[in-house]
């Protein structure tokens, strides 16, 4: 019984009931001036339907009355833009036709269970019927009180249903066209992609700085040398103070302050800053660079910047300071990156590539990381940052151990897509 009340308890349930009683009134009105041509308000309305702001007005009214959270409901369904292309004039102009109708259809139902209600409760009084009554009964009998419920209850049953229907119609001739749905559903992508990319880009410099700050602290503190530490805690803090730029920037477009950012971000012409960076851990690092990086356009260059770090975070973090090449080349229209560092003890050997996005590691090689910490590369974003990188830019990428080394190989085409 709860649940068969609960409805009548929403506000929604009688604000659609004066959403449908609106058709009854604009009806009335026109009844009101004129007696006849009861067919010119409907064509009215169809004409109506063509003017593009129409459907705006509707889908608006049908927003505040019809949906149970009002006008600012963005799910409810319901469009509040003007048409624009025939279709959604048309859908406009029947959904103006079946509001009138079922406007008409509610005003009539209420007046004719109202007026029975009434009938049985005089009835019962012992009244006679009037000469207008709906429905002629004999007085005198007192349980027509009985029966008074039941047109009430009808009624209200009946506003509840009209009401379902009538915002299930508003839902679907309101409700926004194919290409309204395509063009939103396009603008949620781009901030998908635009919020993956800020995550990469913080997991990428933040990453970094932390891992060399880490990396730095542990030698400077097993050296014992002075002379070491100077240099640990100038690396320090020349990554830490490269990692609140970024993340300077990053935060300027969360916020959409519509600001420039501190600096732009970094390309492969920085990439020397990074190899020093490393080398300033204790990587004894071998770089190659080849071609005219300058020419690299502006997306593939930095998407290179950013791979190349990822490459050389891994290594820290996972076999330490220990012998790394790296090879940046131009040729044949393509940029060519290969990150190769020894493995460590300890290091994860594994033999599957972790960008095929299994993650699991070979059958008899270690589980855990460099310092028993339980975790691999596989865990970890960092190489499925790299293929998503490479595959947005119509390249591929690879990585895996590849005899006593382990090896990251990425193929970026300068003319790709961006």
């Amino acid at each position: 019984m709860l649940r068969l009340l609960r409805p009548l308890s929403r506000r929604v349930t009688w604000t659609r009931w004066l959403h449908l009683f609106i058709g009854t009134f604009v009806f009335g009105i026109w009844l009101f001036i004129s007696e006849g041509g009861l067919y010119i308000p409907v064509i009215a309305l169809g004409l109506l339907g063509f003017l593009p702001a129409m459907r705006m007005v509707e889908g608006l009214q049908a927003r505040v009355l019809l949906s149970p959270h009002g006008y600012k409901d963005d799910a409810s369904g319901i469009a509040v833009t003007s048409s624009a292309t025939w279709a959604d004039r048309w859908r406009t102009v029947l959904w103006l036709e079946l509001r009138l109708g079922l406007g008409l259809l509610t005003g009539r139902i209420t007046v004719v269970l109202l007026g029975l209600a009434t009938d049985l409760a005089s009835a019962a009084g012992g009244d006679g019927p009037a000469p207008d009554s709906l429905l002629p009964l004999p007085g005198g009998h007192w349980w027509y009180a009985l029966l008074v419920p039941v047109p009430v209850a009808l009624l209200l049953a009946a506003v509840v249903g009209l009401g379902e229907l009538m915002t299930l119609l508003a839902r679907r001739l309101l409700g926004p066209s194919a290409a309204e749905r395509l063009a939103a559903l396009e603008e949620r992508t781009e901030q998908l992609l635009e919020r993956n990319r800020i995550a990469r880009e913080l997991h990428d410099s933040i990453g970094h700085a932390l891992t060399v700050a880490v990396v730095q602290a542990g030698a400077a503190r097993a050296a014992g040398s002075p002379e070491f530490t100077e240099r640990a805690l100038a690396a320090i803090e020349e990554t830490g103070r490269a990692a609140l730029e970024d993340l300077e920037r990053v935060l300027l477009v969360l916020r959409e302050s519509g600001q420039r950012p501190a600096g732009g971000r970094p390309t492969l012409a920085d990439a020397d800053r990074l190899l020093e960076s490393a080398r300033a851990s204790g990587a004894a690092l071998d770089a190659e660079v080849s071609g005219p990086l300058a020419q690299v356009p502006g997306p593939v260059s930095r998407e290179g910047y950013r791979i190349v770090q990822e490459a050389l975070t891994n290594v820290l973090r996972h076999a330490g300071p220990v012998p790394t090449r790296v090879r940046i080349a131009v040729a044949a229209g393509r940029l060519e990156l290969d990150v190769r560092n020894a493995l460590a003890t300890g290091d994860p050997l594994d033999v599957l590539d972790p960008l095929d996005g299994n993650g699991s590691p070979a059958p008899g090689t270690p589980a855990a990381g460099r310092g028993g910490g339980g975790r691999s590369r596989e865990d970890g974003g960092g190489l499925r940052g790299i293929r998503e990188r490479a595959a947005l830019l119509g390249g591929e990428a690879s990585a895996g151990r590849h005899g006593d080394e382990w090896r990251v190989t990425v193929g970026l085409p300068l003319d790709g897509p961006r």
